[in-house]
């Protein structure tokens, strides 16, 4: 795939939501094989969802920001920090900006909404792509739907 023009939105319509959902399918439960049942969660119904989406309307990843209670449950109790998660970008859209263009657009959504700081759970393979955003590992490795993550935080 060549780097075609995409833009990152919020989803806001139930087609966007949908798009949102697909790509998460395609790469947690097809490609890393997470149980499709811990995939969705009581959360997302409240999530900010972001998109990354070709000028074609294929969509190319997705990623969501929990705030409030949803976040706090989360990040030990912190009303102002939020929660990045489910950050997914399609096999054919990697290397072209997306995850990163996706990560900014939640940290705005997170600024929007007064949020001081977002954390974030990353598959420890993912680390160095958040070091470069910014974001810090706190706290030792633990185990998500079987894959080794670590707690990172940014200050907005």
């Amino acid at each position: 795939m060549s780097a075609e023009a995409y833009e990152v939105r919020v989803a806001e319509d139930p087609a966007d939501r949908e798009a949102c959902f697909a790509v998460r399918k395609d790469v947690f439960v097809r490609e890393q094989g997470v149980p499709e049942d811990i995939e969705y969660d009581a959360y997302d119904p409240g999530a900010v969802h972001v998109l990354a989406v070709r000028a074609d309307g294929v969509p190319l990843g997705t990623g969501r920001l929990l705030y409030g209670e949803a976040a706090a449950a989360k990040n030990g109790g912190d009303p102002a920090v939020g929660s990045l998660g489910r950050l997914a970008v399609t096999q054919a859209a990697r290397g072209l900006g997306v995850g990163a263009a996706l990560v900014r657009a939640i940290e705005e959504a997170a600024r929007a909404r007064g949020l001081t700081a977002v954390d974030l759970h990353a598959q420890t393979h993912a680390t160095g792509f958040y070091e470069r955003l910014g974001y810090e590992v706190y706290g030792p490795e633990f185990p998500d739907a079987g894959i080794p993550h670590r707690a990172m935080r940014r200050v907005l």
